[in-house]
């Protein structure tokens, strides 16, 4: 356990404070630390998928067909995420043994070093097929070190946050998303209008790709180097791992009693939004390109963009509202215009979006907004669903092990689309989703008012 209590250090400028402004100031540092964290954990997801799609001849054989490419660009999406339950488990018993802080730091600064490490990879012509299976092995390194970093970052910020204040905090940590997403986008956008990317030897191909790659290693390192000089460890388990009599590890205390019934709970409540968030996330760009709606990728881009600028919004939104209303009655109403209301524009976009550009940018904000959106509650929420001893090991498990089985949507989509055309199997995914969602929300209590600080006095005794 740790046993250095950072809470007695002096912080520069607010020597003079009062104790509550001191709590606030490092309640805000935890939360922007938090933030920049997810920002460039989502910033790494889409590199792949956004910045290298045009450059993937890059790394394959010219010979290798439609197919082939789309095998090994599922591969290296498929390897950070097969990554993360590790970087969780690993991390998650560092941050309620060694303390968040500390496991941040570490965990950023192992991600920043392989996505330098991805920019600078040699491609096919130099090293053949080794050379896709070089950056597989870098991307599930980092996808280790990535699952590590949300694990140890957000229960230290949802521990410095003000109870009341949880549902805004928690809003704004998961704006790091959809600005990421339009980060990517329109760097990738502006270096594809500068550079040239028509064939394997053009401009963008050979190493235009690695600048967003570039970007993200020193976004990563920022991230690293602000946890380091401005956040301080969570008081909260400062004090716990100092009281606290149960000498099991984290993944022990959680895989028993309310702690195993609540990581369930959380688990299933997960797997139903990772599996709705596909046909958005993964899925809405193929439909609404030229195969689809008819839009074309410059056009389809933009309207993403736009989407998830406005998808910021509505998680701080979504997040304050749970703390008005609390956390399982929002989700509980979420989940019900997930199940029929995007459901039903969902089915309006592939029925009415082709030749209609007005009406599929329009659906796919409302796609995005009431799908997505709820998505902002879930950082205070998945927390306070778990006692401070095994808050990072929860959280990052359940976090980390939800998108597993939501990730092979693809072959759900492809088998259901044996009964009904393709283009309409997203609904049912979606919608499946969504239940589950319900399903977990009912089964979890209201969680919005945990006093973080008295929870030991109702500790769980170890067994």
């Amino acid at each position: 356990m740790a046993t250095h209590d950072e809470s007695r250090e002096p912080q520069p400028g607010l020597a003079a404070s009062t104790p509550d402004t001191v709590a606030a100031q490092r309640a805000k540092r935890a939360m922007i630390g938090a933030w920049f964290g997810f920002y460039v954990d989502l910033f790494d997801i889409y590199l792949p998928i956004v910045v290298l799609a045009p450059a993937i001849s890059y790394f394959v054989s010219q010979d290798l067909g439609t197919a082939g490419i789309g095998i090994v660009s599922s591969a290296i999406f498929a390897a950070t995420l097969l990554g993360r339950p590790i970087g969780a488990a690993v991390f998650g018993r560092l941050a309620d043994t060694v303390g968040r802080k500390r496991t941040t730091i570490i965990a950023m600064t192992g991600a920043g070093v392989a996505t330098l490490v991805i920019a600078l990879l040699p491609g096919y012509q130099q090293l053949g097929v080794a050379s896709v299976v070089l950056f597989i092995a870098v991307r599930f390194i980092g996808g280790i070190f990535l699952g590590g970093e949300y694990t140890s970052a957000n229960p230290l910020a949802m521990e410095a946050a003000p109870r009341h204040k949880r549902g805004l905090y928690s809003g704004l940590i998961n704006t790091g998303f959809p600005l990421a997403y339009a980060t990517v986008s329109l760097i990738t956008l502006l270096l594809l209008y500068v550079l040239p990317s028509g064939d394997l030897n053009s401009a963008y191909v050979q190493w235009g790709w690695r600048i967003p790659f570039a970007i993200g290693a020193l976004l990563t390192f920022g991230a690293a180097v602000f946890f380091w000089r401005s956040v301080h460890e969570s008081e909260t388990f400062t004090r716990a791992s100092k009281q606290s009599a149960d000498t099991r590890s984290p993944l022990r205390q959680l895989l028993s009693g309310n702690n195993a019934k609540s990581f369930i709970q959380v688990f299933v409540l997960m797997s139903g939004f990772w599996l709705s968030l596909q046909p958005i996330a993964a899925s809405l760009p193929m439909l609404l390109g030229k195969t689809g709606v008819g839009l074309s990728s410059i056009t389809v881009t933009l309207i993403l963009v736009i989407a998830y600028l406005l998808l910021a919004a509505a998680d701080v939104a979504a997040a304050v509202l749970s703390q008005r209303i609390g956390r399982r009655r929002f989700l509980i109403g979420a989940s019900t215009a997930m199940a029929t209301v995007a459901a039903a524009v969902y089915y309006g976009l592939v029925r009415f979006g082709p030749g209609n550009t007005a009406w599929a940018a329009i659906a796919t904000v409302l796609l995005v907004v009431i799908v997505v959106g709820p998505w902002g509650v879930l950082p205070a929420y998945m927390n306070e669903r778990f006692p401070t001893s095994v808050r990072a090991s929860g959280y990052g498990l359940a976090y980390s092990l939800s998108v597993v089985a939501p990730s092979f949507y693809g072959f759900y989509q492809a088998g259901l689309s044996r009964f009904m055309p393709f283009a309409y199997t997203g609904i049912v995914l979606l919608v499946l989703g969504a239940l589950l969602v319900l399903f977990g929300a009912r089964s979890g209590p209201e969680t919005k008012d945990i006093d973080f600080a008295d929870e030991l006095a109702t500790a769980e005794p170890p067994r």
